[in-house]
C-alpha cells in the first residue's frame, strides 16, 4: 500500500536544509556519523593528535573472567578476527602452561593476518620468561610493576602457595622498601631491552601514586630502558582529569618514553579517561573487546574507537565495520553477553522503539536519533513493534514481509495487535503481525 504522506516533499526539503545548517564537515559524514560540531573545536575540547594506538588485551583479560574455558580453536578464531579488524597491537595471554611451540604459533598467526600488528607478551617475572618471549618472536613484553613497597607482596602468587604448605616465604629477597621493587623491575626491563624487545611497563595501582613515588618509579624505569610507561588503574579510581594530570607528569619526567594507559570502568568513565589521557599526550590505550576484564571491566574497544574517530576525528586504524562481528565472536569465546544497549555493538544499540515519530524520521534523515550509522560498525537498526507503535510502523513491517494490505486492514491489524499485547503482556514478533494480517476476516 502507499502510505499517506505526513510531510510534503517541500517540507522534507526544508527539514533537511535546516539540519544541514546545524552540521559541520568532519563532525558530519553522510552515511557514517553526525555529531556535535563542538566536538571538533579546539577551543572547546582542546588539542588532540591525528591518531592514537589502541592495544587490545582481551586474551589476557578474559583469564580474569570466572568460568571461561575456551578451546584453542576458539581463541585462534577470535585472534584472527581481532587482528583482521585492524587492531595495531595485541596483548596475548601469559606464558603459564604454554610451551614455546604454542607461543610461536600464536605469533605466526598474528603476523600471518597482519605483519605490522605488534604482539606483546604480558606478565614477565624472570629473565627466563623474557627469553621464552624472545624465542617465540614477540615484539614486546610487559614487565608489571606494583605500585607499593612492602605491600606489593600481596600480589605475589607464590606467597599464598608457600604459606598454605606451611613454608616460610619471608626471605632476604622479600621487598620491604619501594627501591627493592623498582630494582627488580629495572633489571628485567634492562634484560628485555638487551634481548631486543620493546618493554611496555604497566605501572600498577596508579590511583595510589603520590607525586614522589611516581617520580621515583618513572625515573628508575626510564633509565632502565622502558619504551612505554602504561598507567594501570586496576580499581578504576582515577577520573579523566586525574589521568590527564598523571600523563602530563609522566611525560615531563621521561619525555623520551611513550605514555599509555589501561583504565577500568568503575564509574562508566573508562572511555572518558582514555580521551583525557590522549589529550594530555598519551599515545596508546590498552582496552578489550566488550570491555572484558574482572571487576568493572576495561574500556571497550568499539566504544573507544568510535569516540576517537567520530567525536574527535582521531584516527585509530580500526576497520569499524568489523566491530560488531568481533564483539559477537568474543561473546561466543567467553559466554559473557554484554547488555542489549551496550555502546556501538549491543544488539539493540540502534533501537529507539517503535513509535511512528521515531521510525519515520529515518526517511527524513537516518542520523537524527542515531548519531552513528549502524552499518559503519557492522550493526543494524532494529525496530520493534510495541504498544506505542502506530499505523506507519506497522505498514512498514508488513510491507517488508511482503504482506499486501490496505489502509483499512492496517488499522484493523493494529487494533487486534494492541489488544493481543495487552492481554498477553508481551510484544509481538514480525511473524505474528504478518499472521494477523493474513487471518481470514
Amino acid at each position: 500500500m502507499d502510505k499517506p504522506l505526513v510531510f510534503t516533499p517541500d517540507e522534507i526539503a526544508r527539514f533537511r536544509a535546516e539540519l544541514a545548517a546545524r552540521r559541520a564537515p568532519g563532525a558530519y559524514q553522510p552515511g557514517r556519523w553526525s555529531v556535535s560540531p563542538l566536538n571538533r573545536r579546539t577551543d572547546v575540547v582542546g588539542s588532540l593528535p591525528t591518531s592514537v594506538r589502541l592495544r587490545d588485551a582481551t586474551l589476557r583479560s578474559v583469564e580474569t573472567l570466572p568460568g571461561v574455558v575456551a578451546s584453542t580453536a576458539a581463541k585462534e578464531q577470535f585472534l584472527r578476527r581481532l587482528v583482521g579488524a585492524g587492531v595495531p597491537e595485541v596483548v596475548t595471554a601469559g606464558l603459564d602452561g604454554r610451551d614455546v611451540t604454542t607461543l610461536k604459533s600464536e605469533v605466526e598467526l598474528v603476523k600471518g593476518e597482519n605483519p605490522d600488528c605488534r604482539i606483546v607478551c604480558p606478565l614477565m617475572r624472570s629473565p627466563d620468561d623474557i627469553d621464552r618471549a624472545a624465542a617465540a618472536g614477540y615484539d614486546a613484553v610487559q614487565v608489571w610493576v606494583q605500585g607499593f613497597g612492602e605491600t606489593s607482596v600481596i600480589y605475589q602468587a607464590p606467597v599464598y602457595a608457600q604459606a598454605w604448605r606451611g613454608e616460610e616465604w619471608r626471605t632476604e629477597a622479600t621487598p620491604r622498601e619501594r627501591t627493592a621493587v623498582l630494582s627488580r623491575a629495572a633489571r628485567l626491563v634492562s634484560y628485555a631491552r638487551e634481548r631486543g624487545l620493546d618493554v611496555v611497563v604497566p605501572l600498577l595501582m596508579v590511583s595510589y601514586a603520590t607525586e614522589e613515588s611516581h617520580e621515583e618509579t618513572v625515573t628508575a624505569l626510564a633509565a632502565a630502558g622502558a619504551t612505554e610507561h602504561t598507567l594501570f588503574d586496576g580499581p578504576g579510581a582515577m577520573s579523566p582529569e586525574a589521568y590527564g594530570h598523571l600523563v602530563r607528569r609522566t611525560r615531563a619526567l621521561a619525555p623520551e618514553v611513550e605514555v599509555g594507559l589501561h583504565p577500568h570502568n568503575t564509574f562508566g568513565l573508562a572511555v572518558g579517561c582514555a580521551v583525557a589521557a590522549v589529550r594530555a599526550g598519551a599515545t596508546a590505550v590498552e582496552l578489550s573487546v566488550n570491555g572484558y576484564c574482572g571487576g568493572p571491566g576495561n574500556a571497550d574497544l568499539a566504544a573507544t574507537a568510535l569516540a576517537f574517530e567520530a567525536l574527535y576525528g582521531v584516527r585509530t586504524g580500526i576497520k569499524t565495520e568489523r566491530l560488531t562481528e568481533l564483539a559477537r565472536t568474543a561473546e561466543a569465546l567467553t559466554g559473557y553477553h554484554p547488555a542489549w544497549n551496550h555502546p556501538v555493538t549491543g544488539t539493540h544499540a540502534f533501537c529507539w522503539g517503535g513509535m511512528d515519530l521515531i521510525t519515520q524520521e529515518t526517511e527524513v534523515d537516518p542520523l537524527l536519533h542515531n548519531c552513528l550509522e549502524p552499518t559503519l560498525v557492522g550493526n543494524e537498526r532494529t525496530v520493534p513493534f510495541t504498544p506505542d507503535s502506530g499505523p506507519y510502523t506497522l505498514a512498514d513491517k508488513l510491507a517488508e514481509a511482503g504482506a499486501r494490505v490496505t489502509r483499512a486492514q492496517v488499522d484493523e491489524v493494529l487494533a487486534r495487535a494492541q489488544e493481543l499485547m495487552a492481554t498477553e503482556g508481551r510484544l509481538l514478533t514480525d511473524e505474528e503481525l504478518v499472521a494477523l494480517a493474513r487471518e481470514p476476516r
